[in-house]
Parts: C-alpha cells; sequence; structure tokens
C-alpha cells in the first residue's frame, strides 16, 4: 500500500522555506518545534532524500535541490486542500459568505479598496474581504500558492492559466506645473518637452510600463532614470516643477491632485488607457463568487 505525504507535513515544509527557521516555522504553524522537524523527518522518509543540509544551528538553512522542488509542489497542493475545505463552507450557504482573501496593486488599492469593502459589506454582510497590497508579481505569487483567492491588478500581464476578467477601464493623464505649462503648447507632443523630464515609478509597479505603452513614449531620453516608489512622491515631484508624469484618472478622481498647482492634460496620441480585472486560480472552487464580486467592481468603476 502506498504511503503519501499529508498537507500538514507540507505545510510544515514550506513554511520552514519561507521562514528558514525551525522556531518561527513552528510558532507560524502553531505548533512545538519537535513536532514541526519530526513531520518533516517524516516526509523525509517518504520523499526518499534529503530536503535541505543538515548543519551546524549557526549556519543558514539551505534546501537541496529536490527540497526546492517538493515546496513549489506542496503549494500547488496546499491550493488544492485550501479549494478542497471552500466546498463545504459553499455548499453550507448562499455562496457568498466566509471570507475570501484579496490582493490589489498600489497603484489602484487606495482608490478602490474602501468603496469596495464597503458596498460588499452592504450587499453581502456574510461575506469577510481579507486584504493584502503588494506588486503585481508578488501577488500572482501569492495567488499560485493558494495564499489569496483573488486579484485586482492592471492588465495585461502575463497570467499562464489563471482566469481573468476586465472590469473597467482607467484612463491615463499626463500632469505638470502650470508655471512650466506656460512653455508648452496643448496638444502636447512628446519632442516639445526637455531630456530627462518624464518621471515613472519604479520598475516593480506595473503601472510604469502600461502607461509608457498606452500613451505611447517611445522616445526614452526623455524619461528621466531617477524613479519615484509611489503617485504621491510623483505627484510632489511634477508640483515642485522637475517635469511630468502620467497619473491614472482613478487617483485624479479620488483627490491625488488636490490642493496642488497642477494641469492636467490628455496624452499625445489616441486616447491611453489601462484595464482593470480580476485574476484567480482556474481550479477555484470560488469562481462564481468572484463573478459576483466582479459584478460589484464594475458598478464602482
Amino acid at each position: 500500500m502506498n504511503k503519501w505525504p499529508s498537507l500538514k507535513q507540507l505545510h510544515y515544509l514550506v513554511t520552514l522555506f519561507e521562514t528558514r527557521h525551525f522556531s518561527e516555522a513552528a510558532d507560524r504553524c502553531f505548533v512545538s518545534q519537535s513536532t514541526l522537524s519530526k513531520g518533516i523527518q517524516n516526509l523525509e522518509e517518504l520523499i526518499g532524500c534529503p530536503l535541505y543540509e543538515k548543519k551546524d544551528k549557526k549556519s543558514p538553512l539551505v534546501f537541496t535541490e529536490a527540497g526546492e522542488m517538493v515546496v513549489q509542489q506542496g503549494r500547488l497542493l496546499l491550493a488544492k486542500g485550501q479549494d478542497l475545505v471552500d466546498i463545504g463552507r459553499l455548499c453550507q450557504g448562499n455562496g457568498m459568505e466566509g471570507r475570501i482573501r484579496l490582493g490589489c496593486i498600489p497603484t489602484i488599492a487606495p482608490f478602490l479598496l474602501c468603496s469596495l469593502v464597503q458596498e460588499v459589506n452592504r450587499q453581502f454582510p456574510q461575506l469577510n474581504l481579507l486584504l493584502r497590497e503588494d506588486t503585481t508579481s508578488n501577488l500572482l505569487t501569492a495567488l499560485r500558492h493558494g495564499e489569496l483567492d483573488v486579484l485586482v491588478l492592471a492588465l495585461p500581464v502575463e497570467i499562464d492559466g489563471l482566469a481573468s476578467v476586465v472590469v473597467g477601464q482607467d484612463p491615463f493623464k499626463m500632469i505638470i506645473s502650470r508655471d512650466q505649462a506656460d512653455g508648452i503648447s496643448v496638444p502636447i507632443r512628446y519632442d516639445d518637452l526637455p531630456d530627462e523630464s518624464v518621471f515613472l515609478l519604479e520598475r516593480e509597479h506595473c503601472l510604469t510600463e502600461h502607461a509608457v505603452s498606452a500613451c505611447r513614449l517611445t522616445t526614452k531620453s526623455k524619461i528621466n532614470p531617477f524613479t519615484a516608489t509611489s503617485l504621491h512622491t510623483l505627484v510632489q515631484m511634477v508640483a515642485n516643477g522637475l517635469g511630468t508624469t502620467f497619473i491614472p484618472q482613478m487617483a485624479i478622481d479620488h483627490g491625488l491632485l488636490n490642493n496642488q498647482n497642477l494641469l492636467v492634460i490628455d496624452p499625445p496620441g489616441q486616447k491611453a488607457y489601462r484595464d482593470i480585472g480580476l485574476v484567480w486560480r482556474s481550479s477555484s472552487t470560488r469562481s462564481a463568487m468572484i463573478e459576483r464580486l466582479a459584478s460589484v467592481i464594475k458598478e464602482l468603476l
């Protein structure tokens, strides 16, 4: 008879991989360190090879190649296990009960999530939204590992096998200080801008790629090598006369430019925008719930 590893053993291993510390992993799993160590030892015996290198306690924990492969597959199985547990909850309610873990990128979260939570509380009082704000890359990893149920992202992004639906469009606008705008004709032409006068977010933020693509900024010499960490930083830089940048309409609508001496203008060319969409695992048992959540967000946008 075949012996199978348990989800609990895989949970211990994945947590140890994330923390690289037995004591911290045990605390996160709510078990003793000896229980966690024994569970991972039993898993090694089932797999038939070491999953991490046994060194002295002062040396950093290093996983073997086999250990990293088991962690990768273990995360997928843990996500499937969570989907199985969710089936029971769905059978007991109306489909809009329990909790749903939602991730959102920083260039959308401040302008959507407050309204979304209020609307969900009004329409589905038995549904609890747990929120996480992070970059697109980190959120997609968490989704695939079963740590999140659904994401609110700016599309397009590479989602490889995940399900998605567009829930709205968010136009891009250019902003410039009124003092600087006196010397620039409207409609604006990129050729009229000084070199290194367009400021963007760090590459970790997908807004940069989407804005440059949608607004058809192809002249790299116009882009300043200095990057900002947030939309608020970009606004302050432009307000102080350093140059110009692209801002999504939803941020403007929520007062990001209030009390700033700034002029809002359309970018060159055709209408520029980003798609706002939901992304989730195709295998998720919560697809119907997510589709209803998508309808709520469509109305808000």
